[in-house]
């Protein structure tokens, strides 16, 4: 059973999207993860925050990758295998 995920977003006072996401980015929510990522980046530069995050499949990381030049990337330990054997952690700041 997986854990839903929640994605919210907020604005900076420098004007940069902090997009937040908690549970579980898998087939079953990578249409809303995707969206999100494009809603946040629509005007510039995003913080993607996954430190909430417990699992992170492939679709996950071709969202990631489809706006690496544009996003910044906080994670946890448990991801951080997954950001670097993917190439992603090479092309986006990744903050621990």
């Amino acid at each position: 059973m997986s854990t839903e995920l929640t994605l919210t977003t907020d604005s900076r006072d420098d004007g940069v999207v902090l997009l937040i996401a908690a549970g579980e980015i898998d087939m079953s929510n990578v249409d809303a993860f995707g969206e999100a990522l494009a809603d946040a980046t629509r005007n510039g530069a995003a913080i993607v925050d996954l430190r909430g995050v417990e699992y992170l499949d492939s679709g996950g990381i071709n969202a990631l990758f489809t706006y690496a030049e544009r996003i910044r990337i906080r994670t946890n330990e448990l991801l951080v295998p997954v950001l670097t054997v993917s190439g992603l952690a090479e092309l986006v700041d990744v903050e621990r």
